[in-house]
């Protein structure tokens, strides 16, 4: 069943920019500027794209495992160093920052990740990317069996990686399970942006929750990226987007009150979870890995 709504908004910050490929330090350090001009805006979260510490770059992921690839232990739990930067930002701004990596897992297993570095400094996988796109991810990672939330200051938030959002099963399994936004980082082609525009604002608004689409730009010379960003509210409508193919930071306030109001006239979440009390949606992960961060 859902969880209640939090007691105080809370401010998101989309960090769309672009990924040097196979440069996990350069990656982290540029995401740790990025982060931390958020925070002194007042972000209390901030996201990166789909596999941001590589770029989208699967031969080079594939190619260069030493460089690329990011060991968690079996609790996963990260302790690289390459990533400290971005720890300290998180923990200097009081924030948690949702960012993508190609993960080692301790049985030879890679997987596409979502790590959330804390207010604390400790960085931990909150969810491995469970529909794969196509042949080329299939080939290279192993899928993930759950769904993730992260929950902050009483929010809940939903996790999925750009294919993710293409399956309405997956929002809605996250919003079955509480989340009050639906986050997706993502790395969709040049070209394919607008597939992200009409999934994302259909999945906040079918679920009235928040969602939000974090897209590079640039990345490798033969898959690049154009960005595309958005933040959508509750109701599908559009709260914030980036409008040019560059680096950029989308800021929104997130409001209960607008849950509430949303979900004062359309009732399709609560009758959903009246007709189906103990969720099993397919490929999507009912049961979710929840971290909480106060």
């Amino acid at each position: 069943m859902s969880a209640s709504l939090p007691t105080a908004p809370l401010r998101l910050a989309a960090l769309q920019t672009e990924a040097v490929p196979g440069d996990v330090a350069d990656n982290a350090l540029r995401a740790a500027e990025l982060v931390s001009r958020a925070t002194r805006l007042g972000a209390r979260v901030a996201v990166l794209p789909e596999l941001y510490l590589t770029a989208y770059d699967l031969p080079t992921i594939a190619g260069a495992p030493e460089t690329c690839q990011i060991a968690a232990d079996a609790a996963g739990h990260i302790t690289d160093a390459r990533l400290r930067a971005l720890a300290t930002a998180a923990s200097e701004g009081a924030a948690v920052v949702l960012v993508g990596a190609a993960v080692r897992r301790p049985d030879g297993t890679l997987t596409n990740s979502v790590l959330a570095a804390d207010p604390t400094g400790r960085i931990t996988v909150v969810y491995d990317k469970q529909n794969l796109w196509h042949a080329d991810e299939a080939r290279l990672f192993t899928p993930g069996s759950r769904g993730g939330c992260v929950e902050v200051d009483g929010w809940r938030l939903g996790i999925g990686v750009c294919y993710d959002m293409s399956f309405p099963e997956h929002a809605r399994a996250a919003a079955a399970a509480g989340a009050h936004a639906y986050v997706c980082l993502s790395a969709f082609a040049t070209g394919n942006e607008h597939r992200a525009a009409v999934y994302l604002a259909a999945r906040a608004l079918e679920n009235t929750v928040y969602t939000v689409f974090v897209n590079p730009v640039g990345g490798p010379a033969d898959r690049p990226a154009n960005g595309g960003s958005a933040i959508y509210g509750p109701d599908g409508s559009t709260l914030d987007r980036a409008t040019a193919p560059r680096t950029a930071t989308l800021m929104a306030e997130l409001h209960p009150s607008a849950i509430a109001h949303v979900r004062g006239f359309l009732h399709m979440l609560a009758e959903y979870q009246t007709q189906h009390p103990s969720p099993a949606v397919r490929g999507a992960g009912a049961a979710h890995t929840v971290l909480s961060i106060l």
